[in-house]
């Protein structure tokens, strides 16, 4: 028998949080596109300004406040600003520009090469370790967020010659995102801003509202995706069948008849809802000295 507690249960759709990033070069209107998402969306917002206080210059496209990061650009202070935000009853974060957190003064990239340069060794690949974790934290503070979060990312800009009419001219293209390799996997939705055009096109959609299409951001993008995160249970309902669950299994503690059985269930109580460990672990004490006025000390938690 094995010693986890694995559960098997139908899928089913649930209302979701929107994890949205915005990529493209400097003008293609992320900022723009991303506070029409909102508006759209209809929730209050709160935009976090890294971009040296230009957010004021779109207050003339909807009302919204603005929380503006100084330098040095950390992880800690992203995840804090997101906090704070959430505490004073946002429902849609923007994260302008999250790009700075990678390679903005004091971002992850600067963290990175300190580390290497105060260690021994000098080892750039060990330091890693270090600021991993910070960045694994930023990560972690946008998904498990009670809010919608959007976010812009910048791109790594290359030119190209092109021949139009018979001359040479550049053209300015946008590459990958400035970000560790792979966050965009993190989001929902990508979608890429052509600087030019600024069409979108979705490099990643969960959502499928996007597949194939290439359009320009408007308020009905936000109406679109605030549908779509709607569908299926709302929180409310998940919310009272995890409480009703949560309240089962502390009545199986309660009820166990055997030291092994107060055991087993308590660590499988404690493993799916860790937050509830210190609860789970009240009650199965309890249960514990109960059983041990009729048995012999066992193993029992402790």
């Amino acid at each position: 028998m094995s010693k986890f507690n694995f559960q098997i249960r139908p899928a089913e759709r649930k209302q979701a949080k929107l994890r949205l990033a915005l990529i493209g070069v400097s003008g293609s209107g992320k900022t723009t596109g991303a506070i029409k998402i909102a508006v759209g969306m209809g929730k209050k917002f709160v935009l976090i300004d890294t971009e040296r206080k230009s957010a004021d210059l779109f207050s003339d496209l909807a009302k919204f406040d603005v929380l503006n990061l100084q330098k040095p650009y950390t992880p800690e202070l992203y995840i804090e600003a997101i906090k704070h935000c959430e505490a004073q009853g946002y429902e849609t974060i923007i994260i302008d520009s999250l790009s700075h957190a990678w390679a903005g003064e004091g971002g992850v990239l600067d963290m990175q090469d300190a580390a290497t340069q105060s260690s021994k060794t000098k080892n750039s690949y060990t330091a890693w370790r270090e600021v991993t974790p910070w960045h694994n934290k930023l990560i972690d503070a946008m998904l498990q967020s009670n809010a919608h979060i959007i976010t812009t990312m910048r791109v790594k800009t290359h030119y190209e010659i092109v021949i139009e009419n018979g001359k040479a001219k550049p053209i300015k293209i946008g590459l990958a995102p400035i970000q560790r390799e792979g966050m965009d996997y993190e989001f929902t939705t990508v979608l890429d801003i052509d600087k030019d055009s600024h069409l979108y096109s979705s490099s990643k959609d969960r959502t499928k509202l996007f597949e194939g299409k290439h359009d320009v951001i408007s308020e009905e993008t936000g109406i679109r995706l605030i549908e779509w995160l709607n569908e299926g249970k709302s929180f409310s309902e998940v919310e009272a069948e995890e409480k009703a669950e949560i309240e089962k299994i502390k009545a199986e503690i309660i009820m166990a008849a055997t030291m092994e059985k107060l055991k087993r269930d308590w660590n499988d109580a404690k493993r799916k809802y860790p937050s509830h460990s210190d609860e789970f672990t009240k009650i199965a004490t309890q249960r514990r000295h109960e059983l041990e006025n009729r048995l012999t000390n066992e193993d029992v938690p402790q």
